[in-house]
């Protein structure tokens, strides 16, 4: 059986894209791994009528509502290979399936490589986030501290200080300031520590201070961080799609790639990692591959 389209990823993204293109009446199959990155945070913000929502429960209830069209199936795998091209690509996994399909989405997120400070993983996704417009309201008026460098550093303290005007520096190494960016902070009060994080101390995954090398303690009730990032998969990289120096997939303003047929869509597309985001990327992907497919079938006489 070939697919009108086949799905790698089932995070918000994915999942909307298939909400679409069942509602359109398209033959999808979604192939999810089952490790979403946001596993490791208790809540989800800022999506209308799901704020506040667990990540496992904001899946659940979406593949209940997507179950009501039946042209949509879910695989709980992994693709590792694609040959192929538009219109009869071929997708293989692990557990040895292989899907034919028409079109193909990735939706397959980033990953985050892991960042030598002792102690952040007992505290990611509990009381240290990456992103303030997800998580800042849970941590208003508290004691935070950013872990940053360079030009970050600035624009991190200034979209933060809308939550906390309690704020720290910590560069964990060299600052990479300029001396205009170092004058700015000092304008707000916002001290900088240089000096490398010896450890995060933390409570159950609630922060309590951040150690540092020199001995310095800072006491907090939070931390936002930048996290080093990676594409969830280097399929789209391996069938030639173009990627950015950040390693993003380039795509147009419907999600498609410079590979025919092949569209990408969520957090692999974009610096802005945020669920509604996603989901709104998955959408206009999935108008994308319909309005695609249907047009395929209309000129073909």
């Amino acid at each position: 059986m070939t697919h009108d389209c086949v799905i790698i990823g089932g995070g918000p993204a994915g999942l909307n894209a298939a909400l679409v293109l069942g509602r359109a009446r398209k033959s999808v199959v979604v192939i999810d791994e089952g490790r979403a990155r946001n596993r490791v945070t208790r809540e989800t913000h800022g999506f209308l009528t799901r704020d506040s929502i667990s990540p496992s429960e904001f899946r659940r209830i979406a593949k209940e509502q997507i179950s009501a069209y039946p042209s949509v199936a879910f695989a709980d795998d992994t693709a590792i290979s694609i040959t192929g091209t538009d219109g009869d690509f071929q997708i293989t996994t692990v557990q040895g399936q292989t899907y034919q399909s028409k079109k193909l989405l990735f939706s397959i997120g980033m990953k985050d490589l892991p960042m030598d400070i002792k102690g952040l993983s007992d505290v990611y996704g509990k009381s240290a986030f990456i992103c303030p417009y997800c998580d800042g309201w849970e941590l208003r008026d508290q004691p935070l501290v950013v872990i940053v460098k360079g030009a970050d550093a600035t624009h991190m303290a200034q979209v933060i200080s809308g939550w906390t005007n309690n704020i720290t520096i910590c560069t964990n190494g060299s600052d990479d300031l300029t001396d205009a960016q170092r004058e700015e902070l000092q304008q707000h009060n916002i001290p900088v520590f240089t000096s490398p994080i010896q450890l995060i101390e933390s409570n159950d995954g609630m922060v309590e201070q951040v150690v540092l090398k020199d001995g310095t303690s800072i006491l907090c009730r939070g931390i936002f961080f930048r996290p080093k990032l990676t594409i969830g998969s280097d399929m789209p990289q391996a069938i030639g799609c173009e990627i950015t120096e950040a390693g993003t997939v380039i795509v147009d303003n419907l999600g498609k790639t410079n590979v025919p047929g092949v569209y990408s869509a969520g957090d692999a597309t974009t610096h802005l990692h945020q669920a509604i985001i996603a989901a709104s990327m998955g959408s206009l992907a999935g108008v994308g591959i319909n309005n695609e497919l249907n047009g395929e079938k209309w000129n073909y006489v």
